[in-house]
């Protein structure tokens, strides 16, 4: 019995994540809100009543894709970057990364972040307060890593960032313009400030006891 309960446990949970996933991915080509569980089910090849059975709601469905999106967003983005040393260097990753996970297509129309935002201002509601959450985590990323990096103003940077990657993701979905992709990275590149570089220590000549005194005459 305990066998029985546990396969459809994990059955359910299949269909959970395929549902979310596949919502998230129609998300950025017909919006959000626009998703249908008929339009759903089709896309997914599970049944209405088999959607309804797992999430209970359409409301449900849309709050899962958004945290499905949030997965693939840290998958793409966010983690890759963690290897770089945090302040200007991670964010200069988190830049690659970004650029990469729109050229990879991870979401087949553009970035789910862009897209949901515009979608979701001025909206109420479990969904909206997700798209709004998640796009409050990535700026909160960006104004982290610039305050390590040094930056006076890490808000006014990341707001700046921000609108360079949301400007490039719309020339591309809707111009087909791919090279506005490097050219929001270079413009976001430039709000950051450079790696410096180690301090070397100056090599003492031999012979000199003390720094600041002259070599011994030979």
């Amino acid at each position: 019995m305990t066998s029985t309960v546990d396969g459809r446990r994990e059955r359910g949970d299949r269909t959970r994540r395929h549902a979310a996933r596949t919502a998230a991915r129609l998300a950025t080509v017909q919006g959000l809100d626009s998703i249908t569980l008929g339009a759903l089910a089709e896309a997914t090849g599970a049944s209405k009543s088999g959607l309804l059975t797992v999430f209970g709601n359409r409301e449900e469905i849309l709050v899962a894709a958004v945290a499905e999106a949030r997965t693939l967003y840290v998958e793409h983005v966010i983690a890759p970057a963690w290897t770089e040393p945090s302040g200007t260097p991670r964010l200069r990753a988190l830049l690659d990364h970004w650029v990469g996970y729109l050229r990879d297509e991870v979401f087949p129309g553009g970035c789910f972040v862009a897209t949901t935002s515009a979608e979701f201002g001025h909206r109420e509601g479990r969904v909206a307060d997700a798209v709004r959450e998640l796009k409050r985590e990535w700026i909160g990323v960006l104004e982290r890593e610039l305050s390590v990096a040094g930056v006076p103003d890490p808000a006014e940077a990341a707001f700046r960032i921000d609108a360079y990657l949301v400007a490039a993701n719309t020339r591309r979905e809707l111009f087909g313009d791919d090279a506005a992709l490097d050219t929001g990275r270079r413009l976001a590149l430039a709000v950051l400030p450079p790696v410096l570089s180690p301090v070397v220590p100056p090599v003492v000549p031999a012979g000199v006891a003390e720094a600041g005194e002259a070599p011994a005459e030979p």
